[in-house]
């Protein structure tokens, strides 16, 4: 397993750069390093003075780097879905239907790359994947994909077998699906192989996006009034999806005020250099071992029967809790969450909640 990293903030603030430096700096201490860019222009490859493509390439030492293009890899995962449908259709419908043919439609690029970090995760072939991505909303709806849609996939499950509905065609779902289908759909059609195996896959990226070990995100931002600001309103919506943020890497600034306004992350000054003069920012850069040390984004007190979710950057009325179904929802900003607690105050009623120093503390 890999550690992934990305960067979050306002374009042209340096994110591309530090995520370089970063590569750069795991590699020549020794870990086996992908950078891996989101962004289809030649940005990057003119940063790294080469060319990349849809295929990792050395570039130094414990190097390698390539560049995202969503048409090769829907073309692979095209492949992969009509291999599937031939293995539990008797009659596959898609087989006339190519990988070549296929458009990228909205949201599909997001999709693609989170299957592909994935992916590149799962090969073993690398131990940290820095992810130069979008560094906005949609990077942090991409990597909380998996815990929405695991969440989705729960709760229609529910719905959808305490339905009317279910109760009057499931005895019929299992001779249909005996003339049609390879397996036996019997029970609860959610429960069947390729369904199980898309939970497993979810819920696989909803603990690894949990864990500070596997993913965390640096905010880049300069001295800007507006870069400061973005950067303080992604910190909370990353902690909104459950991203750690590791630290603060203020670039060609050294303003000593800007320490309150992240207050507790840590802060890296990134000197200006000359292009192509990596030397200064790979020294610049954080160590990996303080994101053990960084504010986590949800926190449980079982013995209070309490729940702590840090949301900087939002004050209390910008945070909305509600309580419609068996889970607590909670809103900030432009990001809804619906909060995932343990067995023990899974289903439990909220008895009080409060917006203290930048924690939402909700009591059961």
């Amino acid at each position: 397993m890999s550690l992934i990293l990305t960067f979050l903030g306002k374009g042209g603030t340096g994110r591309s750069t530090m995520a370089i430096a970063m590569a750069k700096r795991l590699a020549t201490e020794g870990k086996r390093v992908l950078l891996l860019g989101q962004d289809p222009g030649p940005d990057l490859g003119l940063l790294l003075n080469t060319s990349l493509g849809a295929e990792p390439q050395a570039i130094a030492p414990n190097l390698q780097a390539v560049q995202i293009q969503s048409t090769v890899l829907l073309e692979r995962n095209w492949e992969e879905l009509k291999q599937q449908e031939a293995k539990y259709l008797r009659t596959p419908l898609l087989q006339a239907i190519y990988g070549q043919e296929l458009g990228i439609l909205p949201g599909m690029d997001s999709a693609l790359a989170l299957n592909a970090l994935r992916e590149y995760d799962a090969s073993g072939n690398y131990d940290v994947i820095v992810y130069d991505g979008n560094g906005d909303q949609t990077t942090l709806r991409m990597l909380g994909m998996p815990e929405i849609a695991s969440w989705y996939f729960r709760r229609f499950r529910q719905v959808f077998t305490e339905s009317d509905l279910y109760k009057a065609v499931s005895p019929f779902i299992q001779p249909v699906a005996g003339a049609v289908l390879n397996v036996n759909w019997s029970g609860d059609p959610f429960s069947q192989p390729a369904a199980n195996q898309m939970n497993n896959i979810l819920e696989q990226g909803r603990t690894a996006l949990a864990d500070p070990n596997r993913v965390a995100a640096y905010l880049v931002t300069t001295a800007d009034a507006g870069s400061i600001a973005t950067a303080k309103y992604l910190w909370g919506s990353a902690q909104q999806v459950g991203l750690t943020v590791a630290g603060v890497l203020l670039n060609q600034s050294h303003d000593a005020e800007l320490l309150m306004e992240f207050a507790p992350l840590p802060i890296h000054p990134i000197p200006i250099a000359p292009r192509d003069d990596w030397q200064s920012l790979l020294q610049a850069v954080p160590d990996l071992n303080q994101i053990a040390q960084a504010p986590r984004p949800v926190t449980v007190n079982l013995a209070e029967r309490k729940v702590a979710l840090f949301l900087p950057g939002f004050d209390k009325k910008q945070v909305k809790l509600t309580q419609y179904g068996p889970e607590v929802t909670i809103e900030a900003g432009d990001q809804r969450r619906n909060l995932a607690l343990p067995p023990e105050l899974r289903g439990k009623p909220v008895t009080g909640a409060k917006f203290q120093d930048g924690y939402l503390i909700i009591s059961f």
